[in-house]
C-alpha cells in the first residue's frame, strides 16, 4: 500500500511508493497491451474529474484509466456550475462528495489550491495540475518512460530545458529524478529561471550545446506562454539559438539519449518542424507519443493504489 493518501506532489512520495507504483503501471501497461483493455477491479467506484483549466492529455487519460479499471466517472465542468452563482469550490466539491464519489481527480491554475482542497475532505484526492505548483502524475509517466528505455535510473544525466519559471512539470521532475539517483541539470536563461535556484540542487546551464553531447534524457519543457505575465524572451529566433531542439543537435546526442516533451509541442520553438516529422523514424529515441501512452498506464496504477482493498483478488490483474 501507498504510504500517502493522496498523491498532491512527488516531494511526499517515498522510494518504495514509488517502485509500487512503477510495478503497478508496469501491470497495467500489460493489460492494455490485450485485446480485451478493461479490468473489473473498481466496479461500483466512482471517479470524479474536476478541471478548472483546459486540458487534452491528462483529462482524458484519467477519465479512459478509470473506465479501463470499471469505475464509473463524473465530469464537472466549471462553467455552467453553482461557482458562476457564487459557490465557493470547497462547498462545492464537498456538494459533490456527498453524492458518494470514491476519489477526486482536480487541475487548477492557483498553486497549492488541490492540498488545501485535500484537507477540506475525506477522500483521495489526485493532484492533475496546480498553478506553477506541481504535476505529480506527469513525473511519474515520465519516470517510467525512463524506465522502459535504461537498467537503471542511478547516475542518468537528464537535462531539463525551457520555460523552467512557470513550469509545475519541472518542479515535479526535478524532485522525483533526483529522489530516484538521477544527475539534473536545468538549461534556461536567467528571465526564465526561479529567482532562488539553490532550492532545486542542481547543476545550471545556459545552452542546450552544453549538455546536448553528453546527456541521457533531453527533456523540453513547452513555453508556457498562458501563464507568462509578461514577455521573457526577445524573439523566437533568439529563443531557438540557445534552447531548441533542431536536427543538427539532435544528431550529436548520444546514440541512446532519448528525446521527451510533456506535450503539446510547439513546433518550431521547443523542437523543429524536421525533428517532430521524423518522429516515427526515431520512435526508439522520441518518447513523446509514448509519455502519453503511458500516462494512462500510470493513471491506472495510481486510481488503483488509492481505490482497492487488499483483498481484491489478485485474478482481476494478472
Amino acid at each position: 500500500m501507498l504510504s500517502v493518501k493522496n498523491i498532491i506532489d512527488t516531494e511526499n512520495l517515498t522510494v518504495a511508493d514509488v517502485n509500487l507504483i512503477m510495478e503497478n503501471t508496469a501491470t497495467f501497461s500489460e493489460v492494455l497491451s490485450r485485446d480485451f483493455k478493461k479490468v473489473p477491479a473498481l466496479r461500483g467506484k466512482t471517479v470524479l474529474n474536476m478541471f478548472f483549466e483546459s486540458s487534452t492529455r491528462t483529462k482524458n487519460s484519467f477519465e479512459i484509466a478509470a473506465k479501463r479499471l470499471g469505475a464509473d466517472t463524473v465530469n464537472f465542468s466549471a462553467s455552467g456550475s453553482s461557482l458562476n452563482k457564487g459557490e465557493s469550490i470547497i462547498d462545492t466539491v464537498k456538494t459533490l462528495q456527498s453524492m458518494i464519489v470514491d476519489l477526486a481527480i482536480i487541475r487548477h491554475s492557483d498553486s497549492g489550491a488541490i492540498n488545501y482542497i485535500s484537507s477540506k475532505i475525506n477522500i483521495p484526492v489526485i493532484n492533475a495540475g496546480d498553478g506553477k505548483h506541481q504535476h505529480p502524475t506527469q513525473a511519474l509517466l515520465d519516470l517510467f518512460t525512463i524506465g522502459e528505455s535504461f537498467a537503471e535510473f542511478k547516475n542518468l544525466k537528464v537535462a531539463i530545458v525551457g520555460d523552467i519559471l512557470n513550469s509545475r512539470v519541472a518542479r515535479s521532475n526535478i524532485c522525483l529524478f533526483k529522489k530516484m539517483g538521477m544527475d539534473v541539470t536545468l538549461v534556461s536563461a536567467p528571465m526564465l529561471m526561479p529567482v532562488n535556484m539553490d532550492c532545486f540542487n542542481v547543476k545550471i546551464a545556459s545552452c542546450i550545446d552544453d549538455v546536448i553531447e553528453e546527456t541521457d534524457v533531453l527533456y523540453m519543457l513547452r513555453m508556457q506562454f498562458e501563464r507568462q505575465e509578461k514577455k521573457y524572451y526577445p524573439s523566437i529566433r533568439e529563443y531557438n539559438s540557445f534552447f531548441s531542439l533542431d536536427k543538427k543537435r539532435f544528431m550529436k546526442m548520444k546514440e541512446k539519449s532519448i528525446i521527451m516533451h510533456p506535450g503539446p509541442v510547439n513546433r518550431g520553438i521547443e523542437i523543429s518542424e524536421e525533428v517532430m516529422e521524423n518522429e516515427d523514424e526515431f520512435i526508439e529515441r522520441i518518447k513523446i507519443n509514448r509519455q502519453v501512452t503511458n500516462g494512462l498506464a500510470v493513471r491506472m496504477a495510481l486510481i488503483y493504489l488509492l481505490l482497492a482493498s487488499d483483498q481484491l483478488e489478485k485474478e482481476y490483474v494478472h
